[in-house]
This record gives structure tokens, sequence and C-alpha cells, in this order.
């Protein structure tokens, strides 16, 4: 039997099974051991059943980064759309202005000069509002990489600690039968 404490459920059910394993009931002439089924499928059930959090952990990061991604896409697009409303609106005032002074060329020429120039500034400040935008999403990305990775390392050295109690055991096993 192991001498490690059990410090979760799939190990508490790992020694349980090592402990009906030690305590069946040899096969006459063989070295085997009857083992009641049953209980051996419950003991696996169990297990499934506790499998480290980690692993539900990282599904739900994932559903998690697509939803910001896609709430950040989504904000990035409105703001967007707001600008280039914003920026057809100057320009719809600017033409509607220009319009009244058409006899009057200086008018009209600085008018236009003054529409191109808002416009300018609103693709200005929309390429700002989707770089800034596009940094965040990155920076959230990375973020959830990075915690994407550290959870799936954790994971994995959790399911690589039980791996290794369940090969200690079959070696215990292979022990117990020769």
């Amino acid at each position: 039997m192991s001498e490690v404490k059990e410090s979760n459920p799939v190990e508490k059910i790992l020694e349980k099974m090592d402990e009906e394993l030690d305590n069946a009931s040899a096969v006459p002439f063989s070295n085997k051991k009857m083992v009641d089924a049953e209980q051996m499928h419950e003991y696996i059930d169990s297990i499934r059943l506790n499998l480290p959090a980690e692993i539900k952990r990282a599904k739900d990061m994932t559903r998690e980064k697509k939803t910001i991604m896609s709430d950040a896409t989504k904000e990035a697009d409105d703001v967007v759309a707001k600008a280039r409303k914003q920026a057809d609106e100057i320009i719809r005032k600017a033409q509607a202005e220009a319009d009244k002074l058409v006899s009057e060329q200086e008018i009209i020429s600085r008018a236009t000069e003054y529409a191109k120039a808002q416009a300018r500034k609103a693709d200005e400040e929309a390429a700002a509002v989707v770089n800034q935008a596009r940094e965040k999403e990155k920076a959230i990305r990375e973020a959830m990489v990075s915690n994407i990775n550290s959870t799936l390392s954790e994971a994995a050295a959790v399911l690589e600690k039980n791996l290794q109690a369940v090969v200690s055991s079959k070696e215990a096993i292979a022990k117990i039968s020769k």
C-alpha cells in the first residue's frame, strides 16, 4: 500500500482499489486474484466523477475567451460605426453649410476644407479607437492564453501525479502477484 497521504478524492479511490486488490481472494493454482467487478466499476466511475477541477476550469476559460473576443470585436465594430456616423454627420453638415454659401467661392472652399479636416479627424479618432480595441483584445488574448496555459500545466501535473499513483499501484499489484 502507498505511504503517501491522500490529498484528493481520486487518490482516496485509488487507495480503496489498492486495498480491494490486497484483500482479494487468490485463485487456486495460479497467481491471480478474484475481485468484485461491480465494486471496481464503481471505483472507476467515482474516479471519472472526481477528475481535477483544473480540466473543467480550462474548458470554462476557453468559453470565456470566445465570449471576451466576441465582445471586444463587437465593441470595436460599434466604435468604428459610431465614428463613421459622426464623420458622415459632420460632412453632411459641412456640405449643407457649403450649399448655403454657394455664391461665395472662398466660403465654399473653407467649408470643403473644414469637412475634409473633420473627416480626417474622425478617421484618426476611429483608427485610434480601433487600435485601442485591438490592443485590448491582444492583452485579453495574451492573459487568457497565459491563464489557460497555467491551468493546463496544473491539470497536467495533477494528471501526471495520478498516473504515477496508478503506475505505482499497478507495480504493487504485479509484485503481489509474483
